[in-house]
């Protein structure tokens, strides 16, 4: 093992409101890793919003301490473990659990984690295909796991996927359509259109008839189901057109975190409301997910939406997540 590596580490200077962050390509030495019980090599990681917000320190101090070495995913070799089940040469997957967020992430050569925070590598999917799915991976399948606990059904009618030409609206969309669910997908960037139904939805409608405020208190009954990545006005009008019975999973907030809405289709249509929380999701759920993941993402569908990136390209590439700029999913090559 090399006496040093090369990460992305963010940086704050100043405190409170005069705080700034910045980000830059470090080479930095295997002493400086955090606390924990496992030793990886990282092999690949993978570009998500929450990566793009503490990269460019849109995230501020609900991040930290600082420095800080982002990414919230990666897929990584074990090179010493004092778990007896965690092999050296061993494969395995970490999300969650505060990585790049808390504690030092996946955009660096090397990694040292909490054994507990290790889900093994599925035999079927190899580490590039691993961080293509991801976190994005892991939220749109909770979100599908809640929905279908809440009684959805193929043979209900129409699911919704908002935000669909983000990673995690491509994956839902993909996962829902193998799964047989009519998929409707939702995007502002009308250009991806067949994109999106090379994934599988079978129609692809703009965000801007989704994203008007209303003071209905209720709107026809269109959605069985609904994967949202936007929050908003956008998840306030799903809730409206949801199903008797329907279920929305809220998984992210692009267009806004206030929701404003009313009981009414609770109590007239009896909907469901479900968050998705990957960060803390308990370890036999995350391995229940990712064996799913693993059979029922179609990987040529999978293959269909990776763009490959070295490490120094990380900080770029933050900003353009940001700005709705990156389509499907981004693995960081974190030793190209």
């Amino acid at each position: 093992m090399s006496d040093s590596f090369k990460a992305v580490l963010v940086s704050q200077t100043g405190e409170g409101k005069d705080a700034t962050y910045s980000s830059a390509l470090t080479e930095l030495p295997v002493e400086r890793l955090p606390e924990g019980d496992v030793t990886l090599r990282v092999l690949f990681s993978s570009l998500n919003y929450k990566d793009g917000m503490i990269t460019t320190g849109r995230f501020g101090p609900r991040a930290g301490p600082y420095p800080l070495v982002p990414g919230i995913d990666l897929v990584g070799e074990v090179v010493d473990s004092a778990e007896a089940t965690l092999s050296p040469g061993q494969h395995v997957i970490v999300t969650g659990w505060g990585i790049g967020e808390r504690h030092w992430g996946g955009f660096a050569q090397m990694a040292r984690v909490r054994s507990d925070w290790i889900t093994p590598l599925p035999l079927s999917l190899n580490p590039i295909r691993a961080m293509a799915i991801g976190t994005a991976g892991l939220a749109a399948m909770m979100g599908i796991m809640g929905m279908e606990r809440m009684g959805l059904a193929p043979d209900q009618g129409e699911v919704l996927v908002t935000g669909a030409a983000g990673g995690v609206g491509s994956l839902a969309t993909a996962i829902l359509a193998n799964l047989g669910y009519d998929v409707v997908a939702s995007t502002g960037r009308r250009d991806q259109d067949s994109y999106l139904r090379d994934l599988g939805a079978r129609d692809v409608i703009d965000r801007a008839e989704l994203s008007a405020p209303t003071d209905k208190p209720m709107l026809a009954e269109r959605w069985a189901g609904a994967i949202d990545n936007v929050g908003g006005a956008t998840l306030a009008n799903i809730l409206l057109a949801l199903k008797s019975r329907g279920s929305v999973a809220s998984i992210g907030l692009a267009g806004g975190r206030e929701l404003h809405t009313t009981v009414l289709p609770f109590l007239f249509r009896g909907i469901n409301l479900l968050g998705v929380d990957t960060p803390l999701a308990r370890p036999e759920e995350r391995r229940v997910a990712w064996d799913r993941l693993a059979r029922e993402l179609p990987l040529d569908k999978l293959d269909a939406m990776i763009e490959m990136a070295p490490l120094a390209a990380v900080p770029d590439l933050a900003e353009e997540i940001i700005q709705g700029r990156v389509r499907g999913r981004t693995v960081i090559d974190v030793n190209a």
